[in-house]
């Protein structure tokens, strides 16, 4: 049978009559923590696998029923009544190292204003007259003597926590008050440091950095200044527990742990590049807004980027009080295995400092991280602060 060219329209006309619609366009997922499990459902095989290999992402729906006479407050305080009485949770656990966080939406949804400082911050920032702002006449020498960089110079820590436990005494007072030629200096003179303990003492291999600003981060005295420590025998526990998570996850995947720890957050947006910097807003923070910084070795731009990080976390962000630590490979050789194991960079957010509330409880202690800020803003930011779009 030979149809003709109007039969023909005819027929594809009635077609088109009897066809299904087609189905309504899937909304764009929103990048957010609370968005995680619909994120990750929409990767790609491959990158869906890669991250299910280290993170197990959960949800679930916590309820309450508040009475009318809290209605006011509620709606004063979170907006409505119903974003309470239904609260998403997503919980996040990292299989490798066995890090957990909790993300509340109600709470991980806002990201916090910027804070400005208040007076009791102003004047520790300010009120000079500590031990620190003379050094040499208010604090020890290491056996070795100090070693002087250009904007700080070293101490031996008067109650220590190790053999070895020295100070990076910066030369200007403002525990906020740092660029980045100060911070690669800090860096610097805490590694100089350390090369002079390997000196005294080679089995003293395993090095670490810590920079404490404020009270609210530990610091017991306000001046500037990180701390350093050599120990012996095996590096602090919590890199140890690090580097054997990474040498099972190779074992286990024939993969280097941290590049695939870097893929793993890059494909969601949460993890970028610059040179041989890795950035990452990570998934399982220890608190607020931690991010990692890695790079092959301790590089310049390794400790250029702690800078820019810090300095988007000050100036960004509204952050006052923080924790830094660098988790390096042995200075001398040991005969544990860290072969492909990064220079790390560790920064978080302590929280504000004139909050009297802890930032940190018994859920941190023994559970699991409670988070209040979303990883996707901090990435947001990081970005921002980066040049990287």
């Amino acid at each position: 049978m030979v149809w003709n060219k109007g039969e023909i329209v005819s027929k594809v006309t009635e077609l088109e009559k009897t066809r299904a619609p087609l189905a309504e366009p899937l909304p764009e997922i929103t990048p957010g923590i609370v968005n995680l499990p619909q994120m990750v459902a929409e990767l790609p095989d491959a990158a869906a696998n890669r991250f299910r290999r280290i993170f197990h992402v959960s949800e679930t729906i916590g309820r309450l029923n508040p009475p009318e006479s809290m209605h006011a407050w509620i709606r004063g305080y979170f907006g409505s009544v119903d974003v309470v009485v239904a609260q998403r949770i997503i919980k996040v656990t990292n299989l490798v190292t066995l890090e957990g966080a909790l993300f509340n939406e109600l709470r991980a949804r806002r990201p916090m204003e910027v804070r400005a400082p208040s007076d009791l911050v102003t004047e520790a920032r300010t009120k000079t007259g500590d031990p620190f702002c003379h050094p040499e006449l208010g604090t020890p020498d290491d056996i070795f003597g100090r070693v002087r960089g250009k904007h700080c110079i070293t101490a031996s820590n008067i109650a220590k926590y190790d053999g070895f436990h020295g100070l990076v005494i910066f030369h200007e007072h403002d525990p906020l008050g740092f660029n980045e030629e100060q911070v690669v200096d800090y860096v610097n003179t805490a590694r100089a440091w350390a090369d002079e303990v390997i000196t005294c003492d080679p089995q003293a291999r395993y090095f670490f950095f810590m920079w404490n600003c404020l009270w609210k981060a530990a610091a017991s005295i306000l001046h500037g200044h990180a701390q350093v420590t050599m120990t012996r025998d095996l590096h602090y526990a919590k890199v140890e527990s690090w580097r054997r998570a990474a040498v099972t996850y190779r074992q286990t995947y024939s993969n280097n742990y941290f590049d695939d720890l870097f893929l793993a957050h890059a494909d969601l947006g949460l993890a970028f590049q610059v040179g041989d910097v890795r950035v990452i807003s990570y998934l399982t923070p220890v608190k607020e807004r931690e991010t990692l910084l890695l790079a092959p070795t301790l590089t310049d731009p390794l400790k250029r980027a702690l800078y820019r990080a810090l300095a988007c976390f000050r100036d960004q962000m509204g952050v006052l009080s923080f924790n830094v630590a660098l988790y390096l490979p042995p200075l001398a050789p040991a005969p544990e295995d860290w072969s492909g194991f990064p220079a790390i960079f560790r920064l978080v957010d302590r929280g504000d400092p004139v909050n009297r509330t802890a930032d940190i409880g018994a859920m941190e202690l023994y559970a699991a991280n409670v988070i209040g800020t979303d990883p996707f803003y901090v990435a947001h930011e990081l970005r921002k602060a980066f040049g990287v779009t």
